[in-house]
């Protein structure tokens, strides 16, 4: 029986303010999918996302990562199998060099001599940021500063990799080296983002939260076509965009 990546069910939350974030949301993300999760701010998403790594104890309902439930007994082995990657790396890098930073978590957890330069090698080798390892991440630009610590995530070998904002403040070519970096990818990525554009580039599936609900999960072209499910939702696509129309098997047969 094939287990999925992230069970989340009739997962309700209230902050101690008495703020209700979340009123029962229930998702399941299969191995090796690529999900966007689309809302506008307030609609939980932050609150959803701290929930699979532990920082958020559920009020109600159920959080299992690749069939493991993330309780407080169990947290140690959840945060090596959720990769949480920041919207500023800043917040992520601290050491002093890059390699120092990957190193970091995976030394943590044990690893050293031959089999921690593995993981670093691994790691920064998938980003094509192996050349920087003796580098202080401050001299790097924001684009390899993100790719960094999408490094120092994948060396702790990861069940599903959480990204809060992948494309923001990128150039272009930053944000499509970074796209081809998260296709290579065989892990499963949950990718919180308000760039339409680039879920519809990288996820095939996506999820709408709203109001602490899921209010639309499927097909990202599906959902991004829908003017009606966006403008309800304040989701809105860059001017001049246009969703382009899935290609039919004959076309598909004829490129």
């Amino acid at each position: 029986m094939t287990v999925n990546s992230l069970e989340v069910s009739r997962l309700a939350y209230a902050y101690p303010d008495g703020t209700q974030a979340l009123f029962g949301v229930d998702v399941a993300i299969g191995r090796g999918e690529r999900v966007a999760l689309l809302g506008p701010n307030g609609a939980g998403k932050t609150t959803l996302v701290m929930h699979l790594n532990g920082i958020l104890t559920p009020g109600h309902g159920t959080v299992t990562v690749a069939g493991t439930p993330v309780r407080r007994d169990t947290l140690k082995e959840i945060r090596r199998r959720v990769g949480l990657v920041f919207q500023d790396p800043d917040d992520q890098l601290f050491m002093p060099t890059v390699r120092d930073d990957v190193a970091f978590g995976p030394a943590n957890m044990g690893l050293s001599g031959a089999e921690l330069d593995r993981a670093v090698t691994s790691a920064l080798d998938r980003v094509g940021m192996l050349e920087a390892a003796d580098r202080p991440p401050h001299h790097l630009s924001f684009g390899q500063r993100r790719r960094v610590a999408v490094a120092t995530v994948l060396a702790m070998e990861p069940e599903i990799l959480v990204l809060d904002e992948p494309s923001s403040n990128l150039d272009p070519a930053a944000r499509r080296e970074l796209a081809e970096i998260l296709r290579s990818l065989d892990v499963t990525v949950l990718m919180v983002t308000h760039d339409l554009p680039y879920a519809l580039e990288l996820c095939e599936r996506s999820l709408i939260l709203s109001g602490g609900v899921i209010a639309a999960d499927g097909p990202t072209r599906e959902l991004l076509a829908d003017a009606d499910l966006l403008a309800a939702h304040r989701l809105e696509l860059p001017y001049g965009f246009a969703v382009p129309p899935a290609a039919t098997p004959a076309a598909a047969e004829r490129g």
